[in-house]
């Protein structure tokens, strides 16, 4: 009897060791992914942010003017249209995890050229060599996470748009340090060699399970539907705000008598925001597929936060940038999920957000470089702020058209 007793007990002590281990590899089957969405996910930003709160060390030093500085934001958010938009027709000649480790090693690459270079022509052409792999990477992003996490895209997109605001806004913030620290703007851009380098050791031990082959094309011209173009002039005005804060911000709040530092910390601040808005927002919309309430909240909360930056910027600076970040984060992560809900095959609906990034993204680069010619031509930035505003305001009245129950006749206009 009391071997008995011992053998079942050993049995019980063996099954239970069993179920924890199967459980501890469950739980790391789950979260691996999401490690490695958010390694990708974090170089995606400090190639562009990290040159804001440094910008007048970088003017003076190549005597850059203005409009010359906004193709820094410019030109690597043109990539990140233009390639989407190619998707269809180049995707199908390389593998998937082909272009996204070439995407990962032209970050590097801008990366270490900006170590070393010294005039402002060479920063420019860093900038598109690093914004080419940013477009690259960033447009493979949504099917990835659809894919690995087809249950629970809004909680999956929350966290990868908060890991890419993340990136941006660490590097806003370290740079200027890493700068003064060497002595030289130049390591203060070139240090965020080290995230695509991380990046890419993870991308390399990924999970196998469900991958694409290849990225194919789908058979549905998104050129011709109106509710993609509707969706990707959507993405892109959503952007425009955090295309303009991140070139311009720094300028902004140097002029109210800001240093370097402190300009980079505001980034920091509004990335932060960013980062919650990102996550939180789309976790409470998780729950309906109506995402329009929440989508309402992001962008009043931005209005409310330009009003301020025009009417009353010094008093309150750092809460209108907070409430600017917490709204651009939401509306980041709210829209490209609202793309994705339009579609359930993984493939098509990362077509389509290959589309809404591409179109959205050739809007929003236009944006800073209008800023920076507007700002040129005033002799400050409220009008900028001003203009802003109005672009926020049509989004409201665009959100109203963003009902799941019109997604499939809407999204199938063109295509039947």
């Amino acid at each position: 009897m009391a071997k008995l007793l011992v053998t079942r007990g050993i049995g019980l002590l063996m099954n239970t060791k069993r179920i924890s281990i199967n459980t501890k590899q469950s739980v790391l089957s789950s979260l691996w992914p999401m490690v490695v969405i958010a390694g990708f996910a974090l170089t995606l930003r400090p190639t562009i942010t990290s040159t804001g709160p440094l910008l007048a060390e970088i003017r003076l030093s190549t005597g850059m003017g203005l409009q010359a500085a906004s193709l820094l934001v410019v030109l690597p958010m043109l990539c990140m249209g233009v390639f989407p938009l190619l998707l269809p027709w180049i995707g199908r000649r390389l593998s998937e995890s082909a272009w996204i480790t070439g995407g990962l090693l032209a970050i590097a690459l801008a990366g270490l050229w900006r170590f070393s270079l010294q005039s402002g022509w060479a920063l420019i052409a860093s900038a598109l060599i690093g914004g080419t792999g940013i477009a690259i990477v960033q447009a493979m992003a949504p099917g990835v996470v659809k894919r690995w996490y087809p249950k629970r895209v809004p909680l999956a997109m929350g966290f990868y748009s908060g890991a890419l605001m993340a990136g941006g806004g660490i590097a806003a913030m370290l740079s200027p340090l890493v700068a003064q620290h060497y002595g030289r703007w130049q390591s203060g851009l070139g240090i965020w060699l080290v995230m695509p380098v991380i990046a890419l050791l993870l991308w390399w031990l990924r999970p196998t399970q469900g991958m694409a082959t290849i990225t194919k094309s789908v058979p549905i011209n998104f050129f011709s539907n109106r509710r993609a173009w509707l969706l990707a002039s959507y993405f892109g005005l959503a952007n425009a705000g955090y295309a303009c804060m991140i070139a311009w911000l720094p300028s902004y709040a140097r002029s109210l008598g800001g240093s370097a530092q402190s300009s980079g910390e505001l980034i920091g601040i509004m990335t932060v925001f960013q980062v919650l808005g990102a996550i939180a927002i789309p976790a409470l919309a998780s729950n309906r597929l109506d995402r329009r309430p929440w989508l309402f909240f992001a962008v009043s909360i931005q209005i409310i936060g330009f009003a301020g930056l025009m009417l009353m910027p010094a008093p309150m600076l750092i809460v209108w940038v907070s409430m600017i970040g917490c709204g651009l984060g939401a509306c980041f992560a709210l829209t490209l999920t609202v793309a994705l809900d339009h579609l359930s095959n993984h493939s098509m609906a990362g077509a389509l957000t290959a589309f809404v990034q591409g179109i959205g993204f050739v809007i929003t680069a236009i944006m800073p470089y209008i800023a920076g010619v507007v700002r040129e031509w005033s002799g400050g930035f409220q009008i900028v702020w001003l203009m802003l505003i109005f672009t926020l305001v049509g989004m409201l009245l665009v959100t109203i058209r963003f009902a799941p129950r019109q997604y499939a006749q809407a999204i199938n206009l063109a295509t039947s």
